[in-house]
This record gives structure tokens, sequence and C-alpha cells, in this order.
């Protein structure tokens, strides 16, 4: 009877030879590698392609005629003038552009606030009740808002609140709510707590840690939500289409620029007027193109953040 002997790791690389440890494993594997890269890249760039094309259809149209639309929808305009945006201006974007100003200046950073701290308690501090409070706020982002539209409006109404700023905000304020709170919960839940037991040695007051100690380290997080909610608000139409409705003949048109550009539409009847309209939506895009490209890397980083952590 012959006992072979074998040397420290020959076994290990018997049992790995099947695995494709040698260099045709890694050929191989690297070809898969290189199969899903480009999948996932031709993938994004189509991905890209759906999304800059029809923007960059809008900028054009709005520097062309309704001849040269109609002629070649992707074709340069013959002359570039603002006309278009001008018009567009005095037909009423101008005072929908304000209103929406108006708005979004109060319900992002009251939303950023009333999240943030609600988000702080229930990730920091635990409480009878504390998993209830949370998955109610989940509960609350998966219900539609379409199902509340009527005792919303009837809510509204009876506090008196309809066609004003201030009733639009506090439902922005609670329609954005459900979100914030989820995303922050979660992110606060990675922040160290060696800090915070810190600050509480210290002798800081619980407002104090929030505001000047915890709520500077979710930066990343605030600044991730904040340009969702922005965006969200931006472009929300149901909820202004329903509450923002002249009430009687006297009342002020406060509509806000998604509401706009339905009336701009509405009021060229049969004389066709597409350039007024693109540039209408081209006004309207701007804002949050110049916000999410401004903060673009703050996002990303944000979300990477409290992924990784």
């Amino acid at each position: 009877m012959t006992t072979v002997i074998k040397a420290p790791g020959e076994g290990a690389a018997e049992r790995s030879g099947g695995a494709g440890a040698g260099p045709g494993g890694r050929e191989e594997r690297r070809a898969e590698g290189t199969v899903l890269n480009v999948f996932s890249h031709g993938f994004l760039a189509v991905w890209a392609i759906l999304i800059v094309l029809p923007l960059i259809w809008l900028a054009l149209g709005s520097f062309k005629t309704d001849a040269q639309i109609g002629g070649s929808a992707l074709s340069w305009p013959a002359h570039w003038n603002l006309d278009a945006f001008g018009r567009a201006w005095d037909k009423g974007i101008g005072d929908y552009f304000a209103n929406t100003l108006i708005v979004m200046a109060f319900s992002v950073p009251l939303t950023m606030l009333f999240g943030s701290m609600a988000a702080y308690v229930l990730a920091r501090y635990p409480f009878r009740g504390n998993r209830f409070v949370y998955y109610f706020f989940v509960g609350g982002a998966m219900f539609p808002v379409f199902l509340a539209l009527v005792p919303l409006f009837f809510m509204v109404k009876r506090f008196d609140m309809l066609n004003t700023y201030h009733g639009l905000v506090l439902v922005y304020v609670a329609y954005s709510m459900p979100f914030t709170v989820f995303f922050m919960h979660a992110f606060f839940r990675t922040l160290p707590t060696a800090v915070h037991e810190a600050a509480v040695i210290d002798g800081a007051s619980h407002t104090r840690i929030f505001f000047q100690v915890m709520l500077p380290m979710a930066k990343p997080g605030l600044v991730s939500v904040g340009i969702f909610n922005t965006l969200g608000q931006w472009n929300q139409y149901i909820l202004p289409s329903v509450l923002m409705q002249p009430q009687t003949g006297s009342d002020p048109e406060r509509y806000l620029l998604t509401q706009g550009l339905i009336q701009l539409q509405q009021q060229q009847g049969y004389a066709s007027d597409l350039p007024v309209l693109f540039a209408g939506v081209t006004i309207a895009m701007i804002p949050m193109l110049v916000v999410y490209l401004s903060f673009q890397r703050q996002i990303q980083a944000g979300l990477t953040t409290a992924t990784l952590k």
C-alpha cells in the first residue's frame, strides 16, 4: 500500500480547479463581465436617449415656427429668437411661475424640517408605539392620493383654505412627509451613536443635539431627499388642480405652473401656436434641470452613504 503525501494547498488547488481557477476560468469570467458591462451600458445609453431626445425636441421647438415644427421635428431652427418665450410669459406663465415659487418656498423647507424631526425621534429614541408610528408614515407613502381627493377637498374647504397658498402648502407638507420620514429614518440610524452620547454627556439639550450635532451630520441625506421633494412638488398637478380653483368670479387665479401649461394650451383654441406651448414647458423644466445638475454629486453621495453604512 502506497501513501501519497500532498503538499499543503495542493488539495485546495485540485478542488478549485473545476471552478475556473486557471487562466481559462479567469478569461471566462472576464468575458462574462464584459458582456454584462456592455448590456448594462447599452441599456443606460438607450434610457438616456429616451430621456434627452424629448427635452431637445421641446427646446428646439421653442425657437421654431409652426411650419418648421410640422415640417421637421428635429431640425435646427431657421432663426434663433426668443419671441415664443416672450409670448408665453405675457400669456400668464410668469404669474404661474411666481405662484409656484411662493408655494415651494414654504412647502419644501417645512417638509424637510418636520420630516427630519419626526425621523430623528423615531430613529434615535425608543418608546412604546415607535414602530406603529413609523409604519403609519410608511403606509402613508403607499396610499394613493387619488383616494383622498374628495375628503381632502371638503376638509380644506371647511377650513376656508381653498385657492390659498397656505392651504396648498399644508397639503404639500402632509403629502411629502411619508417619503421624507422613511428616507431620513434610515439615514439617522446610520449615524454614529458615540457622537450623540458625547453630546448628552456634555449636557446638550435634545433640541441642541438635533440642530447642532445630528442635523449637520445628516446633510447628504437632507440634500438628497430635499431634491426629491422639490421635484415631486414642482411637478405636482392633481393637488393644485383640485385645491387651487377660484370659488367665485372675484377670486384671483392662483394657478401653479402645471395648471398654467394646461391653461396655455386651452387658450390657443383652434389657433395653433406650438412654439408658445413648447416655450412654456421649457420654462417649467429649466429650474429643475439646474437644481438637479447643481446637486447631482450631493444626491449620489447621500444615496450611497445611506446604503453603504
